[in-house]
């Protein structure tokens, strides 16, 4: 018996090796293509995703462990639990995109003639960790499934992209309704790349309009985008000159970019994305970093504030580590009424 155990053991961690080998190789390869301005960073950012394969091996192990007395009870259990947990996260939640739905009346004088169904996304984050083909053909069918009126996207389209993005943004153009943008902090190096330009033309080759600092017209009200508060972009002061006979759906990256909306005849929505949800929910933790990202305290859902609603989503992509826990990658439908 002890002979088969240690017999299983070594080949175990031979595995191992050969699998974290080749873990450093795929990082070190990928960050050769990355757009990035922090080599080291993005090769060490890359080794966590690609070493985190090591815990498939090791949950399995640690179960046949257990049993035969390799290691200790407790010590089986919690590394069955822990490898259990970091797999899931990695490898199984970013991958649950969810859709959920939010009924909001825009107008609050009247209801809308015709409901307006906008599907709002939001942090894609293509390149270290997300936005990946599988996940952008997950999320085009997700949408076309949902059949909105149209799509907007909340910026955080990048996170230290290789220089393929347009070829990867090509499953875009399968998407059935117009699709409007605007960019996030990490797509206006805050921080990151200076990659505008090669996002620019991503979005330009596959039909996802810019409206920053533009205005869509719609039947029953007006779409404008608004830059990023970290690259200083979100200036609204000029609001109140626009035309105010009806109501205003306001896109911008930050939804801290709420507290900058000026006193209008009708309450305007806020679309945002940025945190994540907090990406990683645990106890304490989680609302502690929260501070940092987002200092009126947004998370997820509708905030109202003294001059505008403000809606967060949880977006799709991971950004600082290669897990979602407990903060499943979510499409929002907000249907205006």
């Amino acid at each position: 018996m002890m002979g088969n155990i240690d017999s299983v053991t070594f080949y175990f961690y031979i595995g191992m090796a050969i699998l974290a080998l080749w873990g450093i190789s795929q990082a070190w390869i990928s960050q050769s293509h990355t757009q990035t301005v922090h080599p080291f960073k993005a090769f060490a950012h890359l080794l966590a995703f690609y070493l985190a394969y090591l815990l498939i091996p090791l949950f399995f192990f640690s179960i046949y462990a257990g049993i035969q007395g390799y290691y200790s009870i407790h010590e089986a259990i919690f590394i069955f639990l822990l490898s259990g947990v970091l797999g899931y996260a990695r490898f199984i939640e970013p991958h649950l995109i969810q859709v959920k739905t939010t009924r909001y009346q825009l107008n609050q004088d009247k209801s809308l003639d015709k409901p307006v169904r906008i599907a709002l996304i939001a942090d894609l984050h293509i390149g270290l960790f997300s936005g990946h083909e599988r996940q952008l053909k997950q999320i085009v069918a997700k949408l076309n499934q949902q059949q909105p009126d149209l799509v907007v996207v909340a910026g955080d389209w990048t996170y230290e992209p290789e220089d393929k993005l347009t070829q990867e943004l090509a499953v875009l153009r399968e998407i059935q309704a117009p699709v409007y943008s605007v960019n996030g902090n990490h797509d206006e190096q805050y921080p990151g790349p200076p990659i505008q330009e090669l996002l620019q033309h991503a979005l330009m080759a596959n039909q996802v309009i810019d409206i920053e600092g533009q205005i869509v017209e719609f039947d029953e009200f007006r779409l404008i985008g608004i830059g990023d508060l970290w690259a200083g972009k979100a200036d609204m002061r000029f609001l109140p000159d626009l035309p105010q006979d009806k109501p205003w759906v306001i896109l911008s990256h930050n939804p801290d970019t709420v507290d900058m909306v000026p006193q209008l005849p009708k309450r305007p929505l806020m679309l945002s994305g940025h945190t994540h949800g907090g990406q990683v929910e645990l106890p304490w933790l989680t609302d502690y970093v929260m501070k940092r990202v987002s200092i009126l305290g947004h998370k997820k859902g509708l905030y109202r504030h003294e001059q505008a609603d403000v809606f967060v989503t949880v977006g799709t992509g991971l950004v600082g580590v290669p897990f979602r826990f407990r903060v499943p990658p979510t499409i929002d439908i907000i249907e205006l009424v």
